[in-house]
Order: structure tokens, then sequence, then C-alpha cells
């Protein structure tokens, strides 16, 4: 049973300070050049909380952790920023461009909550990647200190489509905001108890699927024992909650990204071998080697069709790879049909592993291969001499996410990218 509860959210005051300058992306998406820039727009901006600097004088009782707390609650003691007088939902759309095709704008609608946390083996949310341990000690140190979540993670649940009609409005946004993607960011305070219940109720039975936001769900579950673990009271306690924002699966505003590949680093490489190599697991033929992010993507698409499809750039060649000749293979031990007909998957076992000889455990410490979403970055840093070839692919599709997290079964890392991302510092869940 999936348990949703309204909360009263700290936000912005927007009299005080102008939400352009305060808020960002998620945590994890902030280069040292975001940062710095964040930094630079406004002294209330959420970065110095949710990614602080960190200084050579640091220690036990002074350092970004205990810097982040002392921030926060000396905002919430000037009034930067101020807490809902009422338990809310908030209604959240995001309308940004195609990705594909700029002109054509797209509106994903959603609602911000308190969802239930749940162990993974309770059956009511589910995972679809693993996590590593070092980002999730730095969030849990964070949330150690603030007892806050400043950051939503991305939920996904599937049908109830009444739900975004419940949450419809027709006043203005209380939070309009355009990021430096181009995504108008809209936030409505939903505080009817009839509205909140209806959308409580159709949620009960919904299994949920984390999109964006795994080691923050986990770190959460570390501090919920932590502070299980010390007398309370009884019933629910605010850390058996975190904040996170709900989007339905099966709308059609729900963007799934390719995350490409970027093989660099290998004692050696020669294109004439790799084709080799690769003609063992799939068919492969030679494309045009000028060929762009844009045409790309169009004849990974149109391939797709079919099946598995995967571009590989090297500096001179350009190969079309499909019709996958390994399925079943020992080389797939362990992963089930479902994992195996992905084109990540595919990629990695056959290519990276059996072509290249990258180990897994490479991979997953990134050593070798780096993650680019722009095919043209991808490209350039092959044709530049900086890397020895680009992977390219098509997107891994909502419902082998679905079909794969409801199975209990997980995608290789940077597997899937959610677009856009949701931001940071449009509610606020204090704990205490």
């Amino acid at each position: 049973m999936a348990i949703i509860s309204p909360f009263q959210a700290w936000r912005y005051d927007s009299t005080r300070v102008p939400i352009t300058q305060v808020i960002t992306q998620p945590y994890d998406k902030i280069s040292p050049e975001m940062q710095e820039r964040y930094y630079a727009s406004n002294a209330n901006n959420l970065v110095r909380i949710i990614l602080g600097k960190r200084l050579s004088s640091d220690s036990a009782h002074e350092n970004v952790y205990t810097r982040a707390a002392e921030t926060f609650n000396e905002w919430r003691r000037s009034q930067v920023l101020c807490q809902d007088p009422q338990p809310s939902l908030y209604r959240y759309c995001q309308t940004f461009p195609s990705p594909y095709a700029s002109k054509t704008l797209i509106e994903r609608q959603g609602y911000i909550a308190l969802g239930r946390l749940e162990n993974y083996s309770a059956k009511v949310v589910f995972r679809h990647e693993l996590t590593h341990s070092k980002p999730k000690a730095d969030r849990l140190d964070l949330l150690r200190a603030t007892r806050t979540h400043f950051e939503q993670i991305f939920m996904l649940y599937s049908g109830a489509p009444e739900i975004e009609q419940l949450l419809q409005s027709e006043r203005p946004a209380d939070t309009e905001v355009r990021d430096e993607y181009d995504v108008l960011h809209r936030v409505w305070k939903v505080s009817d108890p009839g509205v909140i219940s209806a959308v409580r109720s159709r949620m009960q039975d919904q299994r949920l699927i984390i999109a964006d936001g795994h080691h923050r769900y986990e770190t959460a579950l570390t501090y919920r024992e932590e502070r299980r673990a010390a007398p309370a009271g009884s019933g629910l306690n605010p850390y058996d909650f975190m904040m996170m924002t709900f989007f339905n699966m099966d709308s059609p505003s729900l963007v799934v990204l390719p995350t490409h590949r970027v093989v660099y680093g290998l004692p050696s490489f020669s294109s004439a071998q790799f084709q080799t190599g690769a003609r063992q697991f799939f068919n492969v033929e030679e494309v045009d080697p000028s060929i762009d992010g844009s045409r790309a993507t169009a004849v990974l698409r149109e391939a797709g069709h079919a099946g598995t499809a995967l571009l590989a750039v090297t500096h001179d060649r350009v190969y079309l790879i499909h019709t996958p000749k390994a399925i079943g293979t020992n080389r797939f031990a362990g992963l089930s049909l479902r994992q195996q007909s992905l084109d990540v998957v595919q990629l990695h076992k056959c290519l990276l592993e059996g072509v290249l000889k990258i180990s897994e455990d490479a991979i997953r410490n990134l050593q070798n291969v780096s993650y680019h979403r722009d095919a043209d970055d991808a490209l350039a840093q092959v044709r530049s001499g900086q890397a020895q070839a680009a992977f390219l692919m098509n997107p891994v599709r909502v419902d082998q996410i679905r079909d794969i997290a409801f199975a209990g079964e997980v995608l290789p890392q940077k597997s899937t990218d959610f677009y856009p991302k949701l931001l940071s510092g449009l509610t606020i869940y204090a704990m205490d």
C-alpha cells in the first residue's frame, strides 16, 4: 500500500528573494562551474545547503554539513524561508521543448507530497538501478545534520488519470520559474482536504518505481532505521516519510533520454580489430563517417524499430550494430531475458566487456568509460582525439523500466535519463 501525505512545506518568500536566483538543479547534476554560478547568483541560493563548498579548515565540528544546518536555520529565522500554514499537496507542472523537436512543447504534470518509506522487500517501492556507497554517505551526513529533505525524488505510478484532473487549477501558479535549460516550472499549493483525501485514496493501491533518486531514497531508509533505534512515540514519525514528486508513467509526456558511452584510455585500440570482434556478436554495417548527432539519432531511431541498434564511432569509422547473435550465451549469465533484450546490456556485455575487455568493475568505478547525454558531445570526444570510441544508443523504454523494476531486477548504471529534472528548492520538508 502506497501511503502519501500532505505536508507544510518550507518555501522561499518571493517578496524577499527572486526565485530564479535561489533554486537549483539536483545536487548530482551540479557541475563545479554550475556550483560557482549558483553561489554568485544569490547569498540564499540552495546550493549552499545541498552542495556547499568544502574548506581546507573543515573539521568534525565545523564542516560542509554543519554549515548547511546553520544556514538553513538562519534562513528560517530571517524568514527567507517560510512554512505554509496548512498541510498541502503541491501540483507541479513542467513545460519544455521536446528534445527531438524543439518547436514542440511538452507539459508534464505531477504533484509533490510526502511518501512513506518502504523497504524494497515490501514490494511497494521498486528500484531499477543499483546504488554506490560514496554518494549515499554524503547525503546521509547532510540528512543527519539538517534533519531535512531539500530535494524531491522522482517517483512513477501507473493509471489513475483522475489524479491529474483532481489537482487541476485555473488560478495562476504560486511559483513560476524558468531554468537554465528553458524548462518552465510551475507549482500550485493544494490545501483542500477533500482533494487531498481523494488523491491519497487513489494512491493506496499503487506500486511505485523510483525514476531518479535511488541514492537519496536508500539514504532516507538508513536514516529512518537510525532514528527508530532511539525512543520515539508510537505510530508514524516524520522520518518515516520523505519528499517525493509523483508522475504517471503511462503519460506520453514522460521523456527518457539515452545516456551514451565514451571509451578512453585503453592501452591499444583499432577500428578494424573492434569491427572484427563486434561481428562475433552482431551484424555490423559501416555508415557515413561524418554523421552528426542529429542524423545519428534518426538512424538509431529507425534501426531500433527492428530491435537492438547501436552506433559505434571511432576516429575514422562509424558502424551500425544490430541483430544480436549472443542472446542466451554465458556472457549473460544471471541476467533475465528482459535484461538481455536491452540495448544497454548488449552494449556492456558484448562490446565493452566482450570485445574491448573493459571489466565490469572498471565500468562500475567509472574507469575507461564516461557518460554523455548529448550525442554531439560524445562524437566530439572521439573526433578531437580525447577518446577512442563512442557508443550511441536509443533510450530505454518506460515499459522496459517498469517490467524490470517490478520483476525485482536492475539495469546497468546510468541507463536512464528522465528529462527534465526536478528543480531543487521549490518545496522543503523539515522533520524538526
